[in-house]
C-alpha cells in the first residue's frame, strides 16, 4: 500500500483484487463508510519497491504527488495524473462546501488516439465517447454507470455516486463529483477487453445465472387493461403457433400509485390467470413504481416509518403524475426510499403478497432512476444522504431490494427489467433496457451504440422497446419497415422485447393506452417475417444459455462490438454499426429505410458464413443484399450455431 500524507491531502493507494488498485484522496482522512460499487477484494500477489507498487499486470508509481499506471513488463504508459498547471492545486482538486463536503475534481493526462467505451446508457449514437462531456446524473434513456473501457488497455471505475460529469477531452479526462466526501477510483489492466471486463466482475460482482425463460420473447405495450385483454394477447400467440415467453402487465394494473397490486375491478382472478399462463408456457411480468399517492394502501404507513424520500424543504419529496378518475390533473406522489432497508423490506412484504404468493415472480423497475425533474433529483433527501451525493445510486439499492427478496423466496435466478442502475448491478439479477426513446431510424441506429456501450459498462442483459416506444402507426407502411427492422435487431439482443406506445394512443393519463402492438397488427407480410425470427429466436436459446454462462462466470458481455473479440484487427476498431452476439454470430442490422444492400465489415483470420445465403466469406468488406424480410447475420464457420439461417 502507498500512502501520502501532506498538509491539504491523504492519498492512499491500495491492491483492490489481481490486477487492479483503489485509490482514494481526502483532505483530511480515508473513510471506509461511504456507498459504492466495490466489494471486498480477494487476495492479490503485490510487490512493493519504495513509492512503486506492482500488482499483476499493473504497477502503480507515485512521484512528487502525481500517480502513474503502467503495464507491468513493458514499462507502457496506460494512465497518469495530468501535471498541474502553475499555481494549479494539481490532479485531484477538493474545493470545501462549508458543510463538511467538497466539489472533487480528478484530472487524468489525454491520449491521442485514445478510444473510450462503456460509461452506461447514453443517447448520443456514439460508440467511441472520446471528445464528450457526459453528465452523471440518472434519467429516462439515460443510465450513469462510471465505468470506462480504453483503448490503451485499463478499466476504471469512478467509485462515487455524487452527480457530476466526466470530461472526455483531447488533452485531459477530468471526471467531477459536485458534492462528495473523497476522490475514490478503480483501475485495473488487461491486454485485451475481456481481461478488463473479467476483473471489473470480480471487483464489483457477477450477473447471476440468467433463468432460461428469459432467453425467448417478451411481448409488452402501453397498456393492457384488463386481466381478459391480456389473456386474448396470450391465447393467440399460442393459437398461430408464435413463440411467447413472458408477457406484461404495465402501469396502472393498480387503482393507485403505491398499492403494489392488481385493481379488482379490471383484474379480478390474478391467481387463475397466473395459472392460465402457466399453461401456456407464458410467464406474466408485472410493472412496479417506486411512487405513492396519498391514500394509496402504504403511503400513511411508509411515511410514518420515515420509509419516503424526503426533501431539503421539509416532508415528503413529491412529483406530481396521472390518477386515475383525475384525467390530465396529475395528483403528487411520494417515493419508497429504497436506501432504508426496512423501505426495501416493506416493499418487498406487498410484492410478496400481493404477485409473488399469487405465482408471479417476474417484475419490471419502471421509474427507477427515480424519474424526477432536475431541481428534485437536487432537493431528494435519502437515508443514504443527500440526492446530489448519493441519488444515482437508487436504481442500484431499489434492484437490490427486490433480488433479496426473490432469493430468500426461493428464486435461484432472478431477473427483473429495469430503467436504471449504477456500477455493480448486474451482481443483482437485472436485465437494463434503454427507456422511452422515440419510433425513428435515427434512435433504431443508437440503440445499437448504446448497447454496445452498456455492454462494456459489465451489464450483460440489455434491450431496446423493439419499434422504438414514443410514436408508430401500425397502419403506415412507412412504420411498419422500421418495425420489421427493430424487429429483426431485437432478436439478436440479450433480451428481445416488443413494447411501445403505439398511435393513436391519446393523452398521456392513467387509463392511456395505445394502438395494438403484437406481431399481427402490422399485416401479414410483417407477420410472416416476424414470425420467422421468433422461430430464428427459439433456434438461438442453447446458445444464448452458453453465453449467459460465459457473463455470469467470466463477465463477458453477451452483445459486444467487434474490438472485444477481435482487439488486434485495426479495423475492427471503427465497426459501430455491427455487433456480435457471443463469440460466433456477426450480425449488421438494417438502420435506414430502403436498403437493398450494405456493407459489413468481416474481421480477418476468420472464415464467415452468410446464414441466409451460407456463401463463405473471407475477412474483409463485402456487400451483401438485404431484403425486408433478413438482416445480414454471419457466423464463425464451423461453429455449431451455423445451422440458423433465416428464411431468404
Amino acid at each position: 500500500m502507498l500512502i501520502q500524507s501532506r498538509p491539504n491531502e491523504v492519498l492512499r493507494v491500495e491492491p483492490w483484487g489481481p490486477h487492479a488498485f483503489r485509490v482514494r484522496s481526502a483532505p483530511l482522512s480515508i473513510r471506509d463508510d461511504l456507498p459504492g460499487a466495490l466489494l471486498e477484494p480477494p487476495a492479490a500477489d503485490v510487490a512493493q519497491d519504495g513509492n512503486t507498487l506492482t500488482n499483476g499486470r499493473i504497477t502503480a508509481e507515485l512521484s512528487d504527488g502525481r500517480l502513474r499506471f503502467t503495464r507491468t513488463g513493458t514499462g507502457r504508459e496506460l494512465l497518469a495524473d495530468k501535471a498541474p498547471y502553475v499555481w494549479h492545486q494539481g490532479p485531484r482538486v477538493h474545493a470545501p462546501l462549508g458543510d463538511g463536503t467538497y466539489r472533487l475534481e480528478q484530472v487524468f493526462q489525454g491520449y491521442d488516439g485514445e478510444r473510450i467505451y462503456g460509461l452506461g446508457q447514453h443517447q448520443h449514437g456514439r460508440l467511441d465517447q472520446k471528445g464528450l462531456v457526459l453528465d452523471l446524473i440518472q434519467r429516462n434513456t439515460t443510465t450513469s454507470i462510471p465505468f470506462l473501457l480504453s483503448s490503451r488497455g485499463y478499466g476504471l471505475l469512478w467509485n462515487n455516486p455524487a452527480m457530476g460529469r466526466v470530461e472526455l477531452a483531447a488533452d485531459a479526462t477530468r471526471w467531477v463529483a459536485d458534492t462528495a466526501h473523497q476522490i475514490d477510483y478503480w483501475i485495473t489492466a488487461g491486454d485485451t477487453p475481456a481481461e478488463i471486463m473479467a476483473s471489473y466482475a470480480d471487483a464489483t460482482g457477477h450477473a447471476p445465472m440468467l433463468p432460461a425463460w428469459a432467453t425467448g420473447f417478451f411481448q409488452s405495450k402501453l397498456r393492457y387493461r384488463t386481466q381478459e385483454e391480456l389473456l386474448t394477447v396470450a391465447r393467440r400467440y399460442k393459437e398461430l403457433g408464435l413463440p411467447l415467453s413472458v408477457i406484461v402487465s404495465d402501469y396502472f394494473h393498480w387503482e393507485r400509485f403505491g398499492d403494489w397490486r392488481f385493481d379488482p375491478e379490471f383484474w379480478p382472478d390474478p391467481e387463475a390467470m397466473v395459472k392460465e399462463l402457466d399453461e401456456l408456457g407464458v410467464k406474466l411480468m408485472v410493472s412496479i413504481w417506486p411512487t405513492l399517492e396519498a391514500g394509496s394502501d402504504n403511503y400513511e404507513a411508509m411515511r410514518a416509518a420515515g420509509q419516503l424520500v424526503g426533501s431539503v424543504e421539509g416532508g415528503p419529496l413529491l412529483q406530481p403524475w396521472p390518477a386515475k378518475g383525475q384525467g390530465e390533473h396529475f395528483q403528487p406522489n411520494a417515493y419508497v426510499d429504497s436506501f432504508s432497508p426496512g423501505a426495501r423490506r416493506a416493499l418487498w412484504n406487498e410484492l410478496r403478497e400481493h404477485y409473488f404468493d399469487q405465482g408471479i415472480e417476474v417484475f419490471w423497475l419502471d421509474a427507477c432512476e427515480p424519474d424526477l425533474t432536475p431541481r428534485r433529483a437536487e432537493q431528494a433527501l435519502y437515508a443514504a444522504g443527500p440526492g446530489r451525493q448519493v441519488g444515482n445510486l437508487y436504481g442500484h439499492v431499489h434492484a437490490q431490494g427486490l433480488h433479496d427478496g426473490l432469493t430468500e423466496a426461493g428464486v435461484d435466478r432472478p431477473l427483473s427489467l429495469v430503467r436504471s442502475c449504477w456500477a455493480g448491478s448486474q451482481r443483482h439479477g437485472i436485465a437494463l433496457w434503454s427507456g422511452d426513446i422515440h419510433a425513428t431510424w435515427e434512435a433504431l441506429a443508437t440503440q445499437v451504440r448504446t448497447g454496445l456501450n452498456v455492454a462494456l459498462s459489465g451489464i450483460p442483459w440489455w434491450n431496446s422497446d423493439i419499434g422504438g416506444f414514443h410514436g408508430g402507426d401500425p397502419a403506415s407502411e412507412e412504420y411498419r419497415e422500421l418495425l420489421i427492422r427493430w424487429f429483426q435487431f431485437g432478436a439478436f439482443c440479450p433480451i428481445m422485447r416488443l413494447h411501445g406506445v403505439r398511435h393513436p394512443a391519446g393523452p398521456f393519463v392513467a387509463e392511456q393506452t395505445g394502438a395494438s402492438n403484437e406481431v399481427w397488427s402490422y399485416g401479414e407480410r410483417a407477420l410472416e417475417i416476424m414470425r420467422e425470427h421468433l422461430l430464428l429466436r427459439e433456434r438461438l436459446k442453447p446458445y444464448l444459455m452458453e453465453l449467459a454462462k460465459a457473463a455470469h462466470e467470466r463477465g463477458e458481455p453477451v452483445l459486444r462490438p467487434l474490438l472485444f473479440d477481435f482487439p488486434g484487427d485495426v479495423p475492427a476498431q471503427e465497426v459501430d454499426d455491427q455487433f456480435m452476439l457471443g463469440p460466433d454470430l456477426l450480425v449488421a442490422p438494417v438502420l435506414a429505410p430502403g436498403a437493398a444492400r450494405r456493407t459489413v465489415y468481416l474481421p480477418a483470420g476468420v472464415r464467415w458464413v452468410e446464414l441466409a445465403t451460407g456463401h463463405l466469406h473471407d475477412g474483409g468488406t463485402v456487400e451483401v443484399d438485404t431484403p425486408l424480410e433478413r438482416i445480414p447475420v454471419f457466423v464463425r464457420a464451423g461453429s455449431p450455431v451455423a445451422g440458423l439461417a433465416v428464411k431468404p
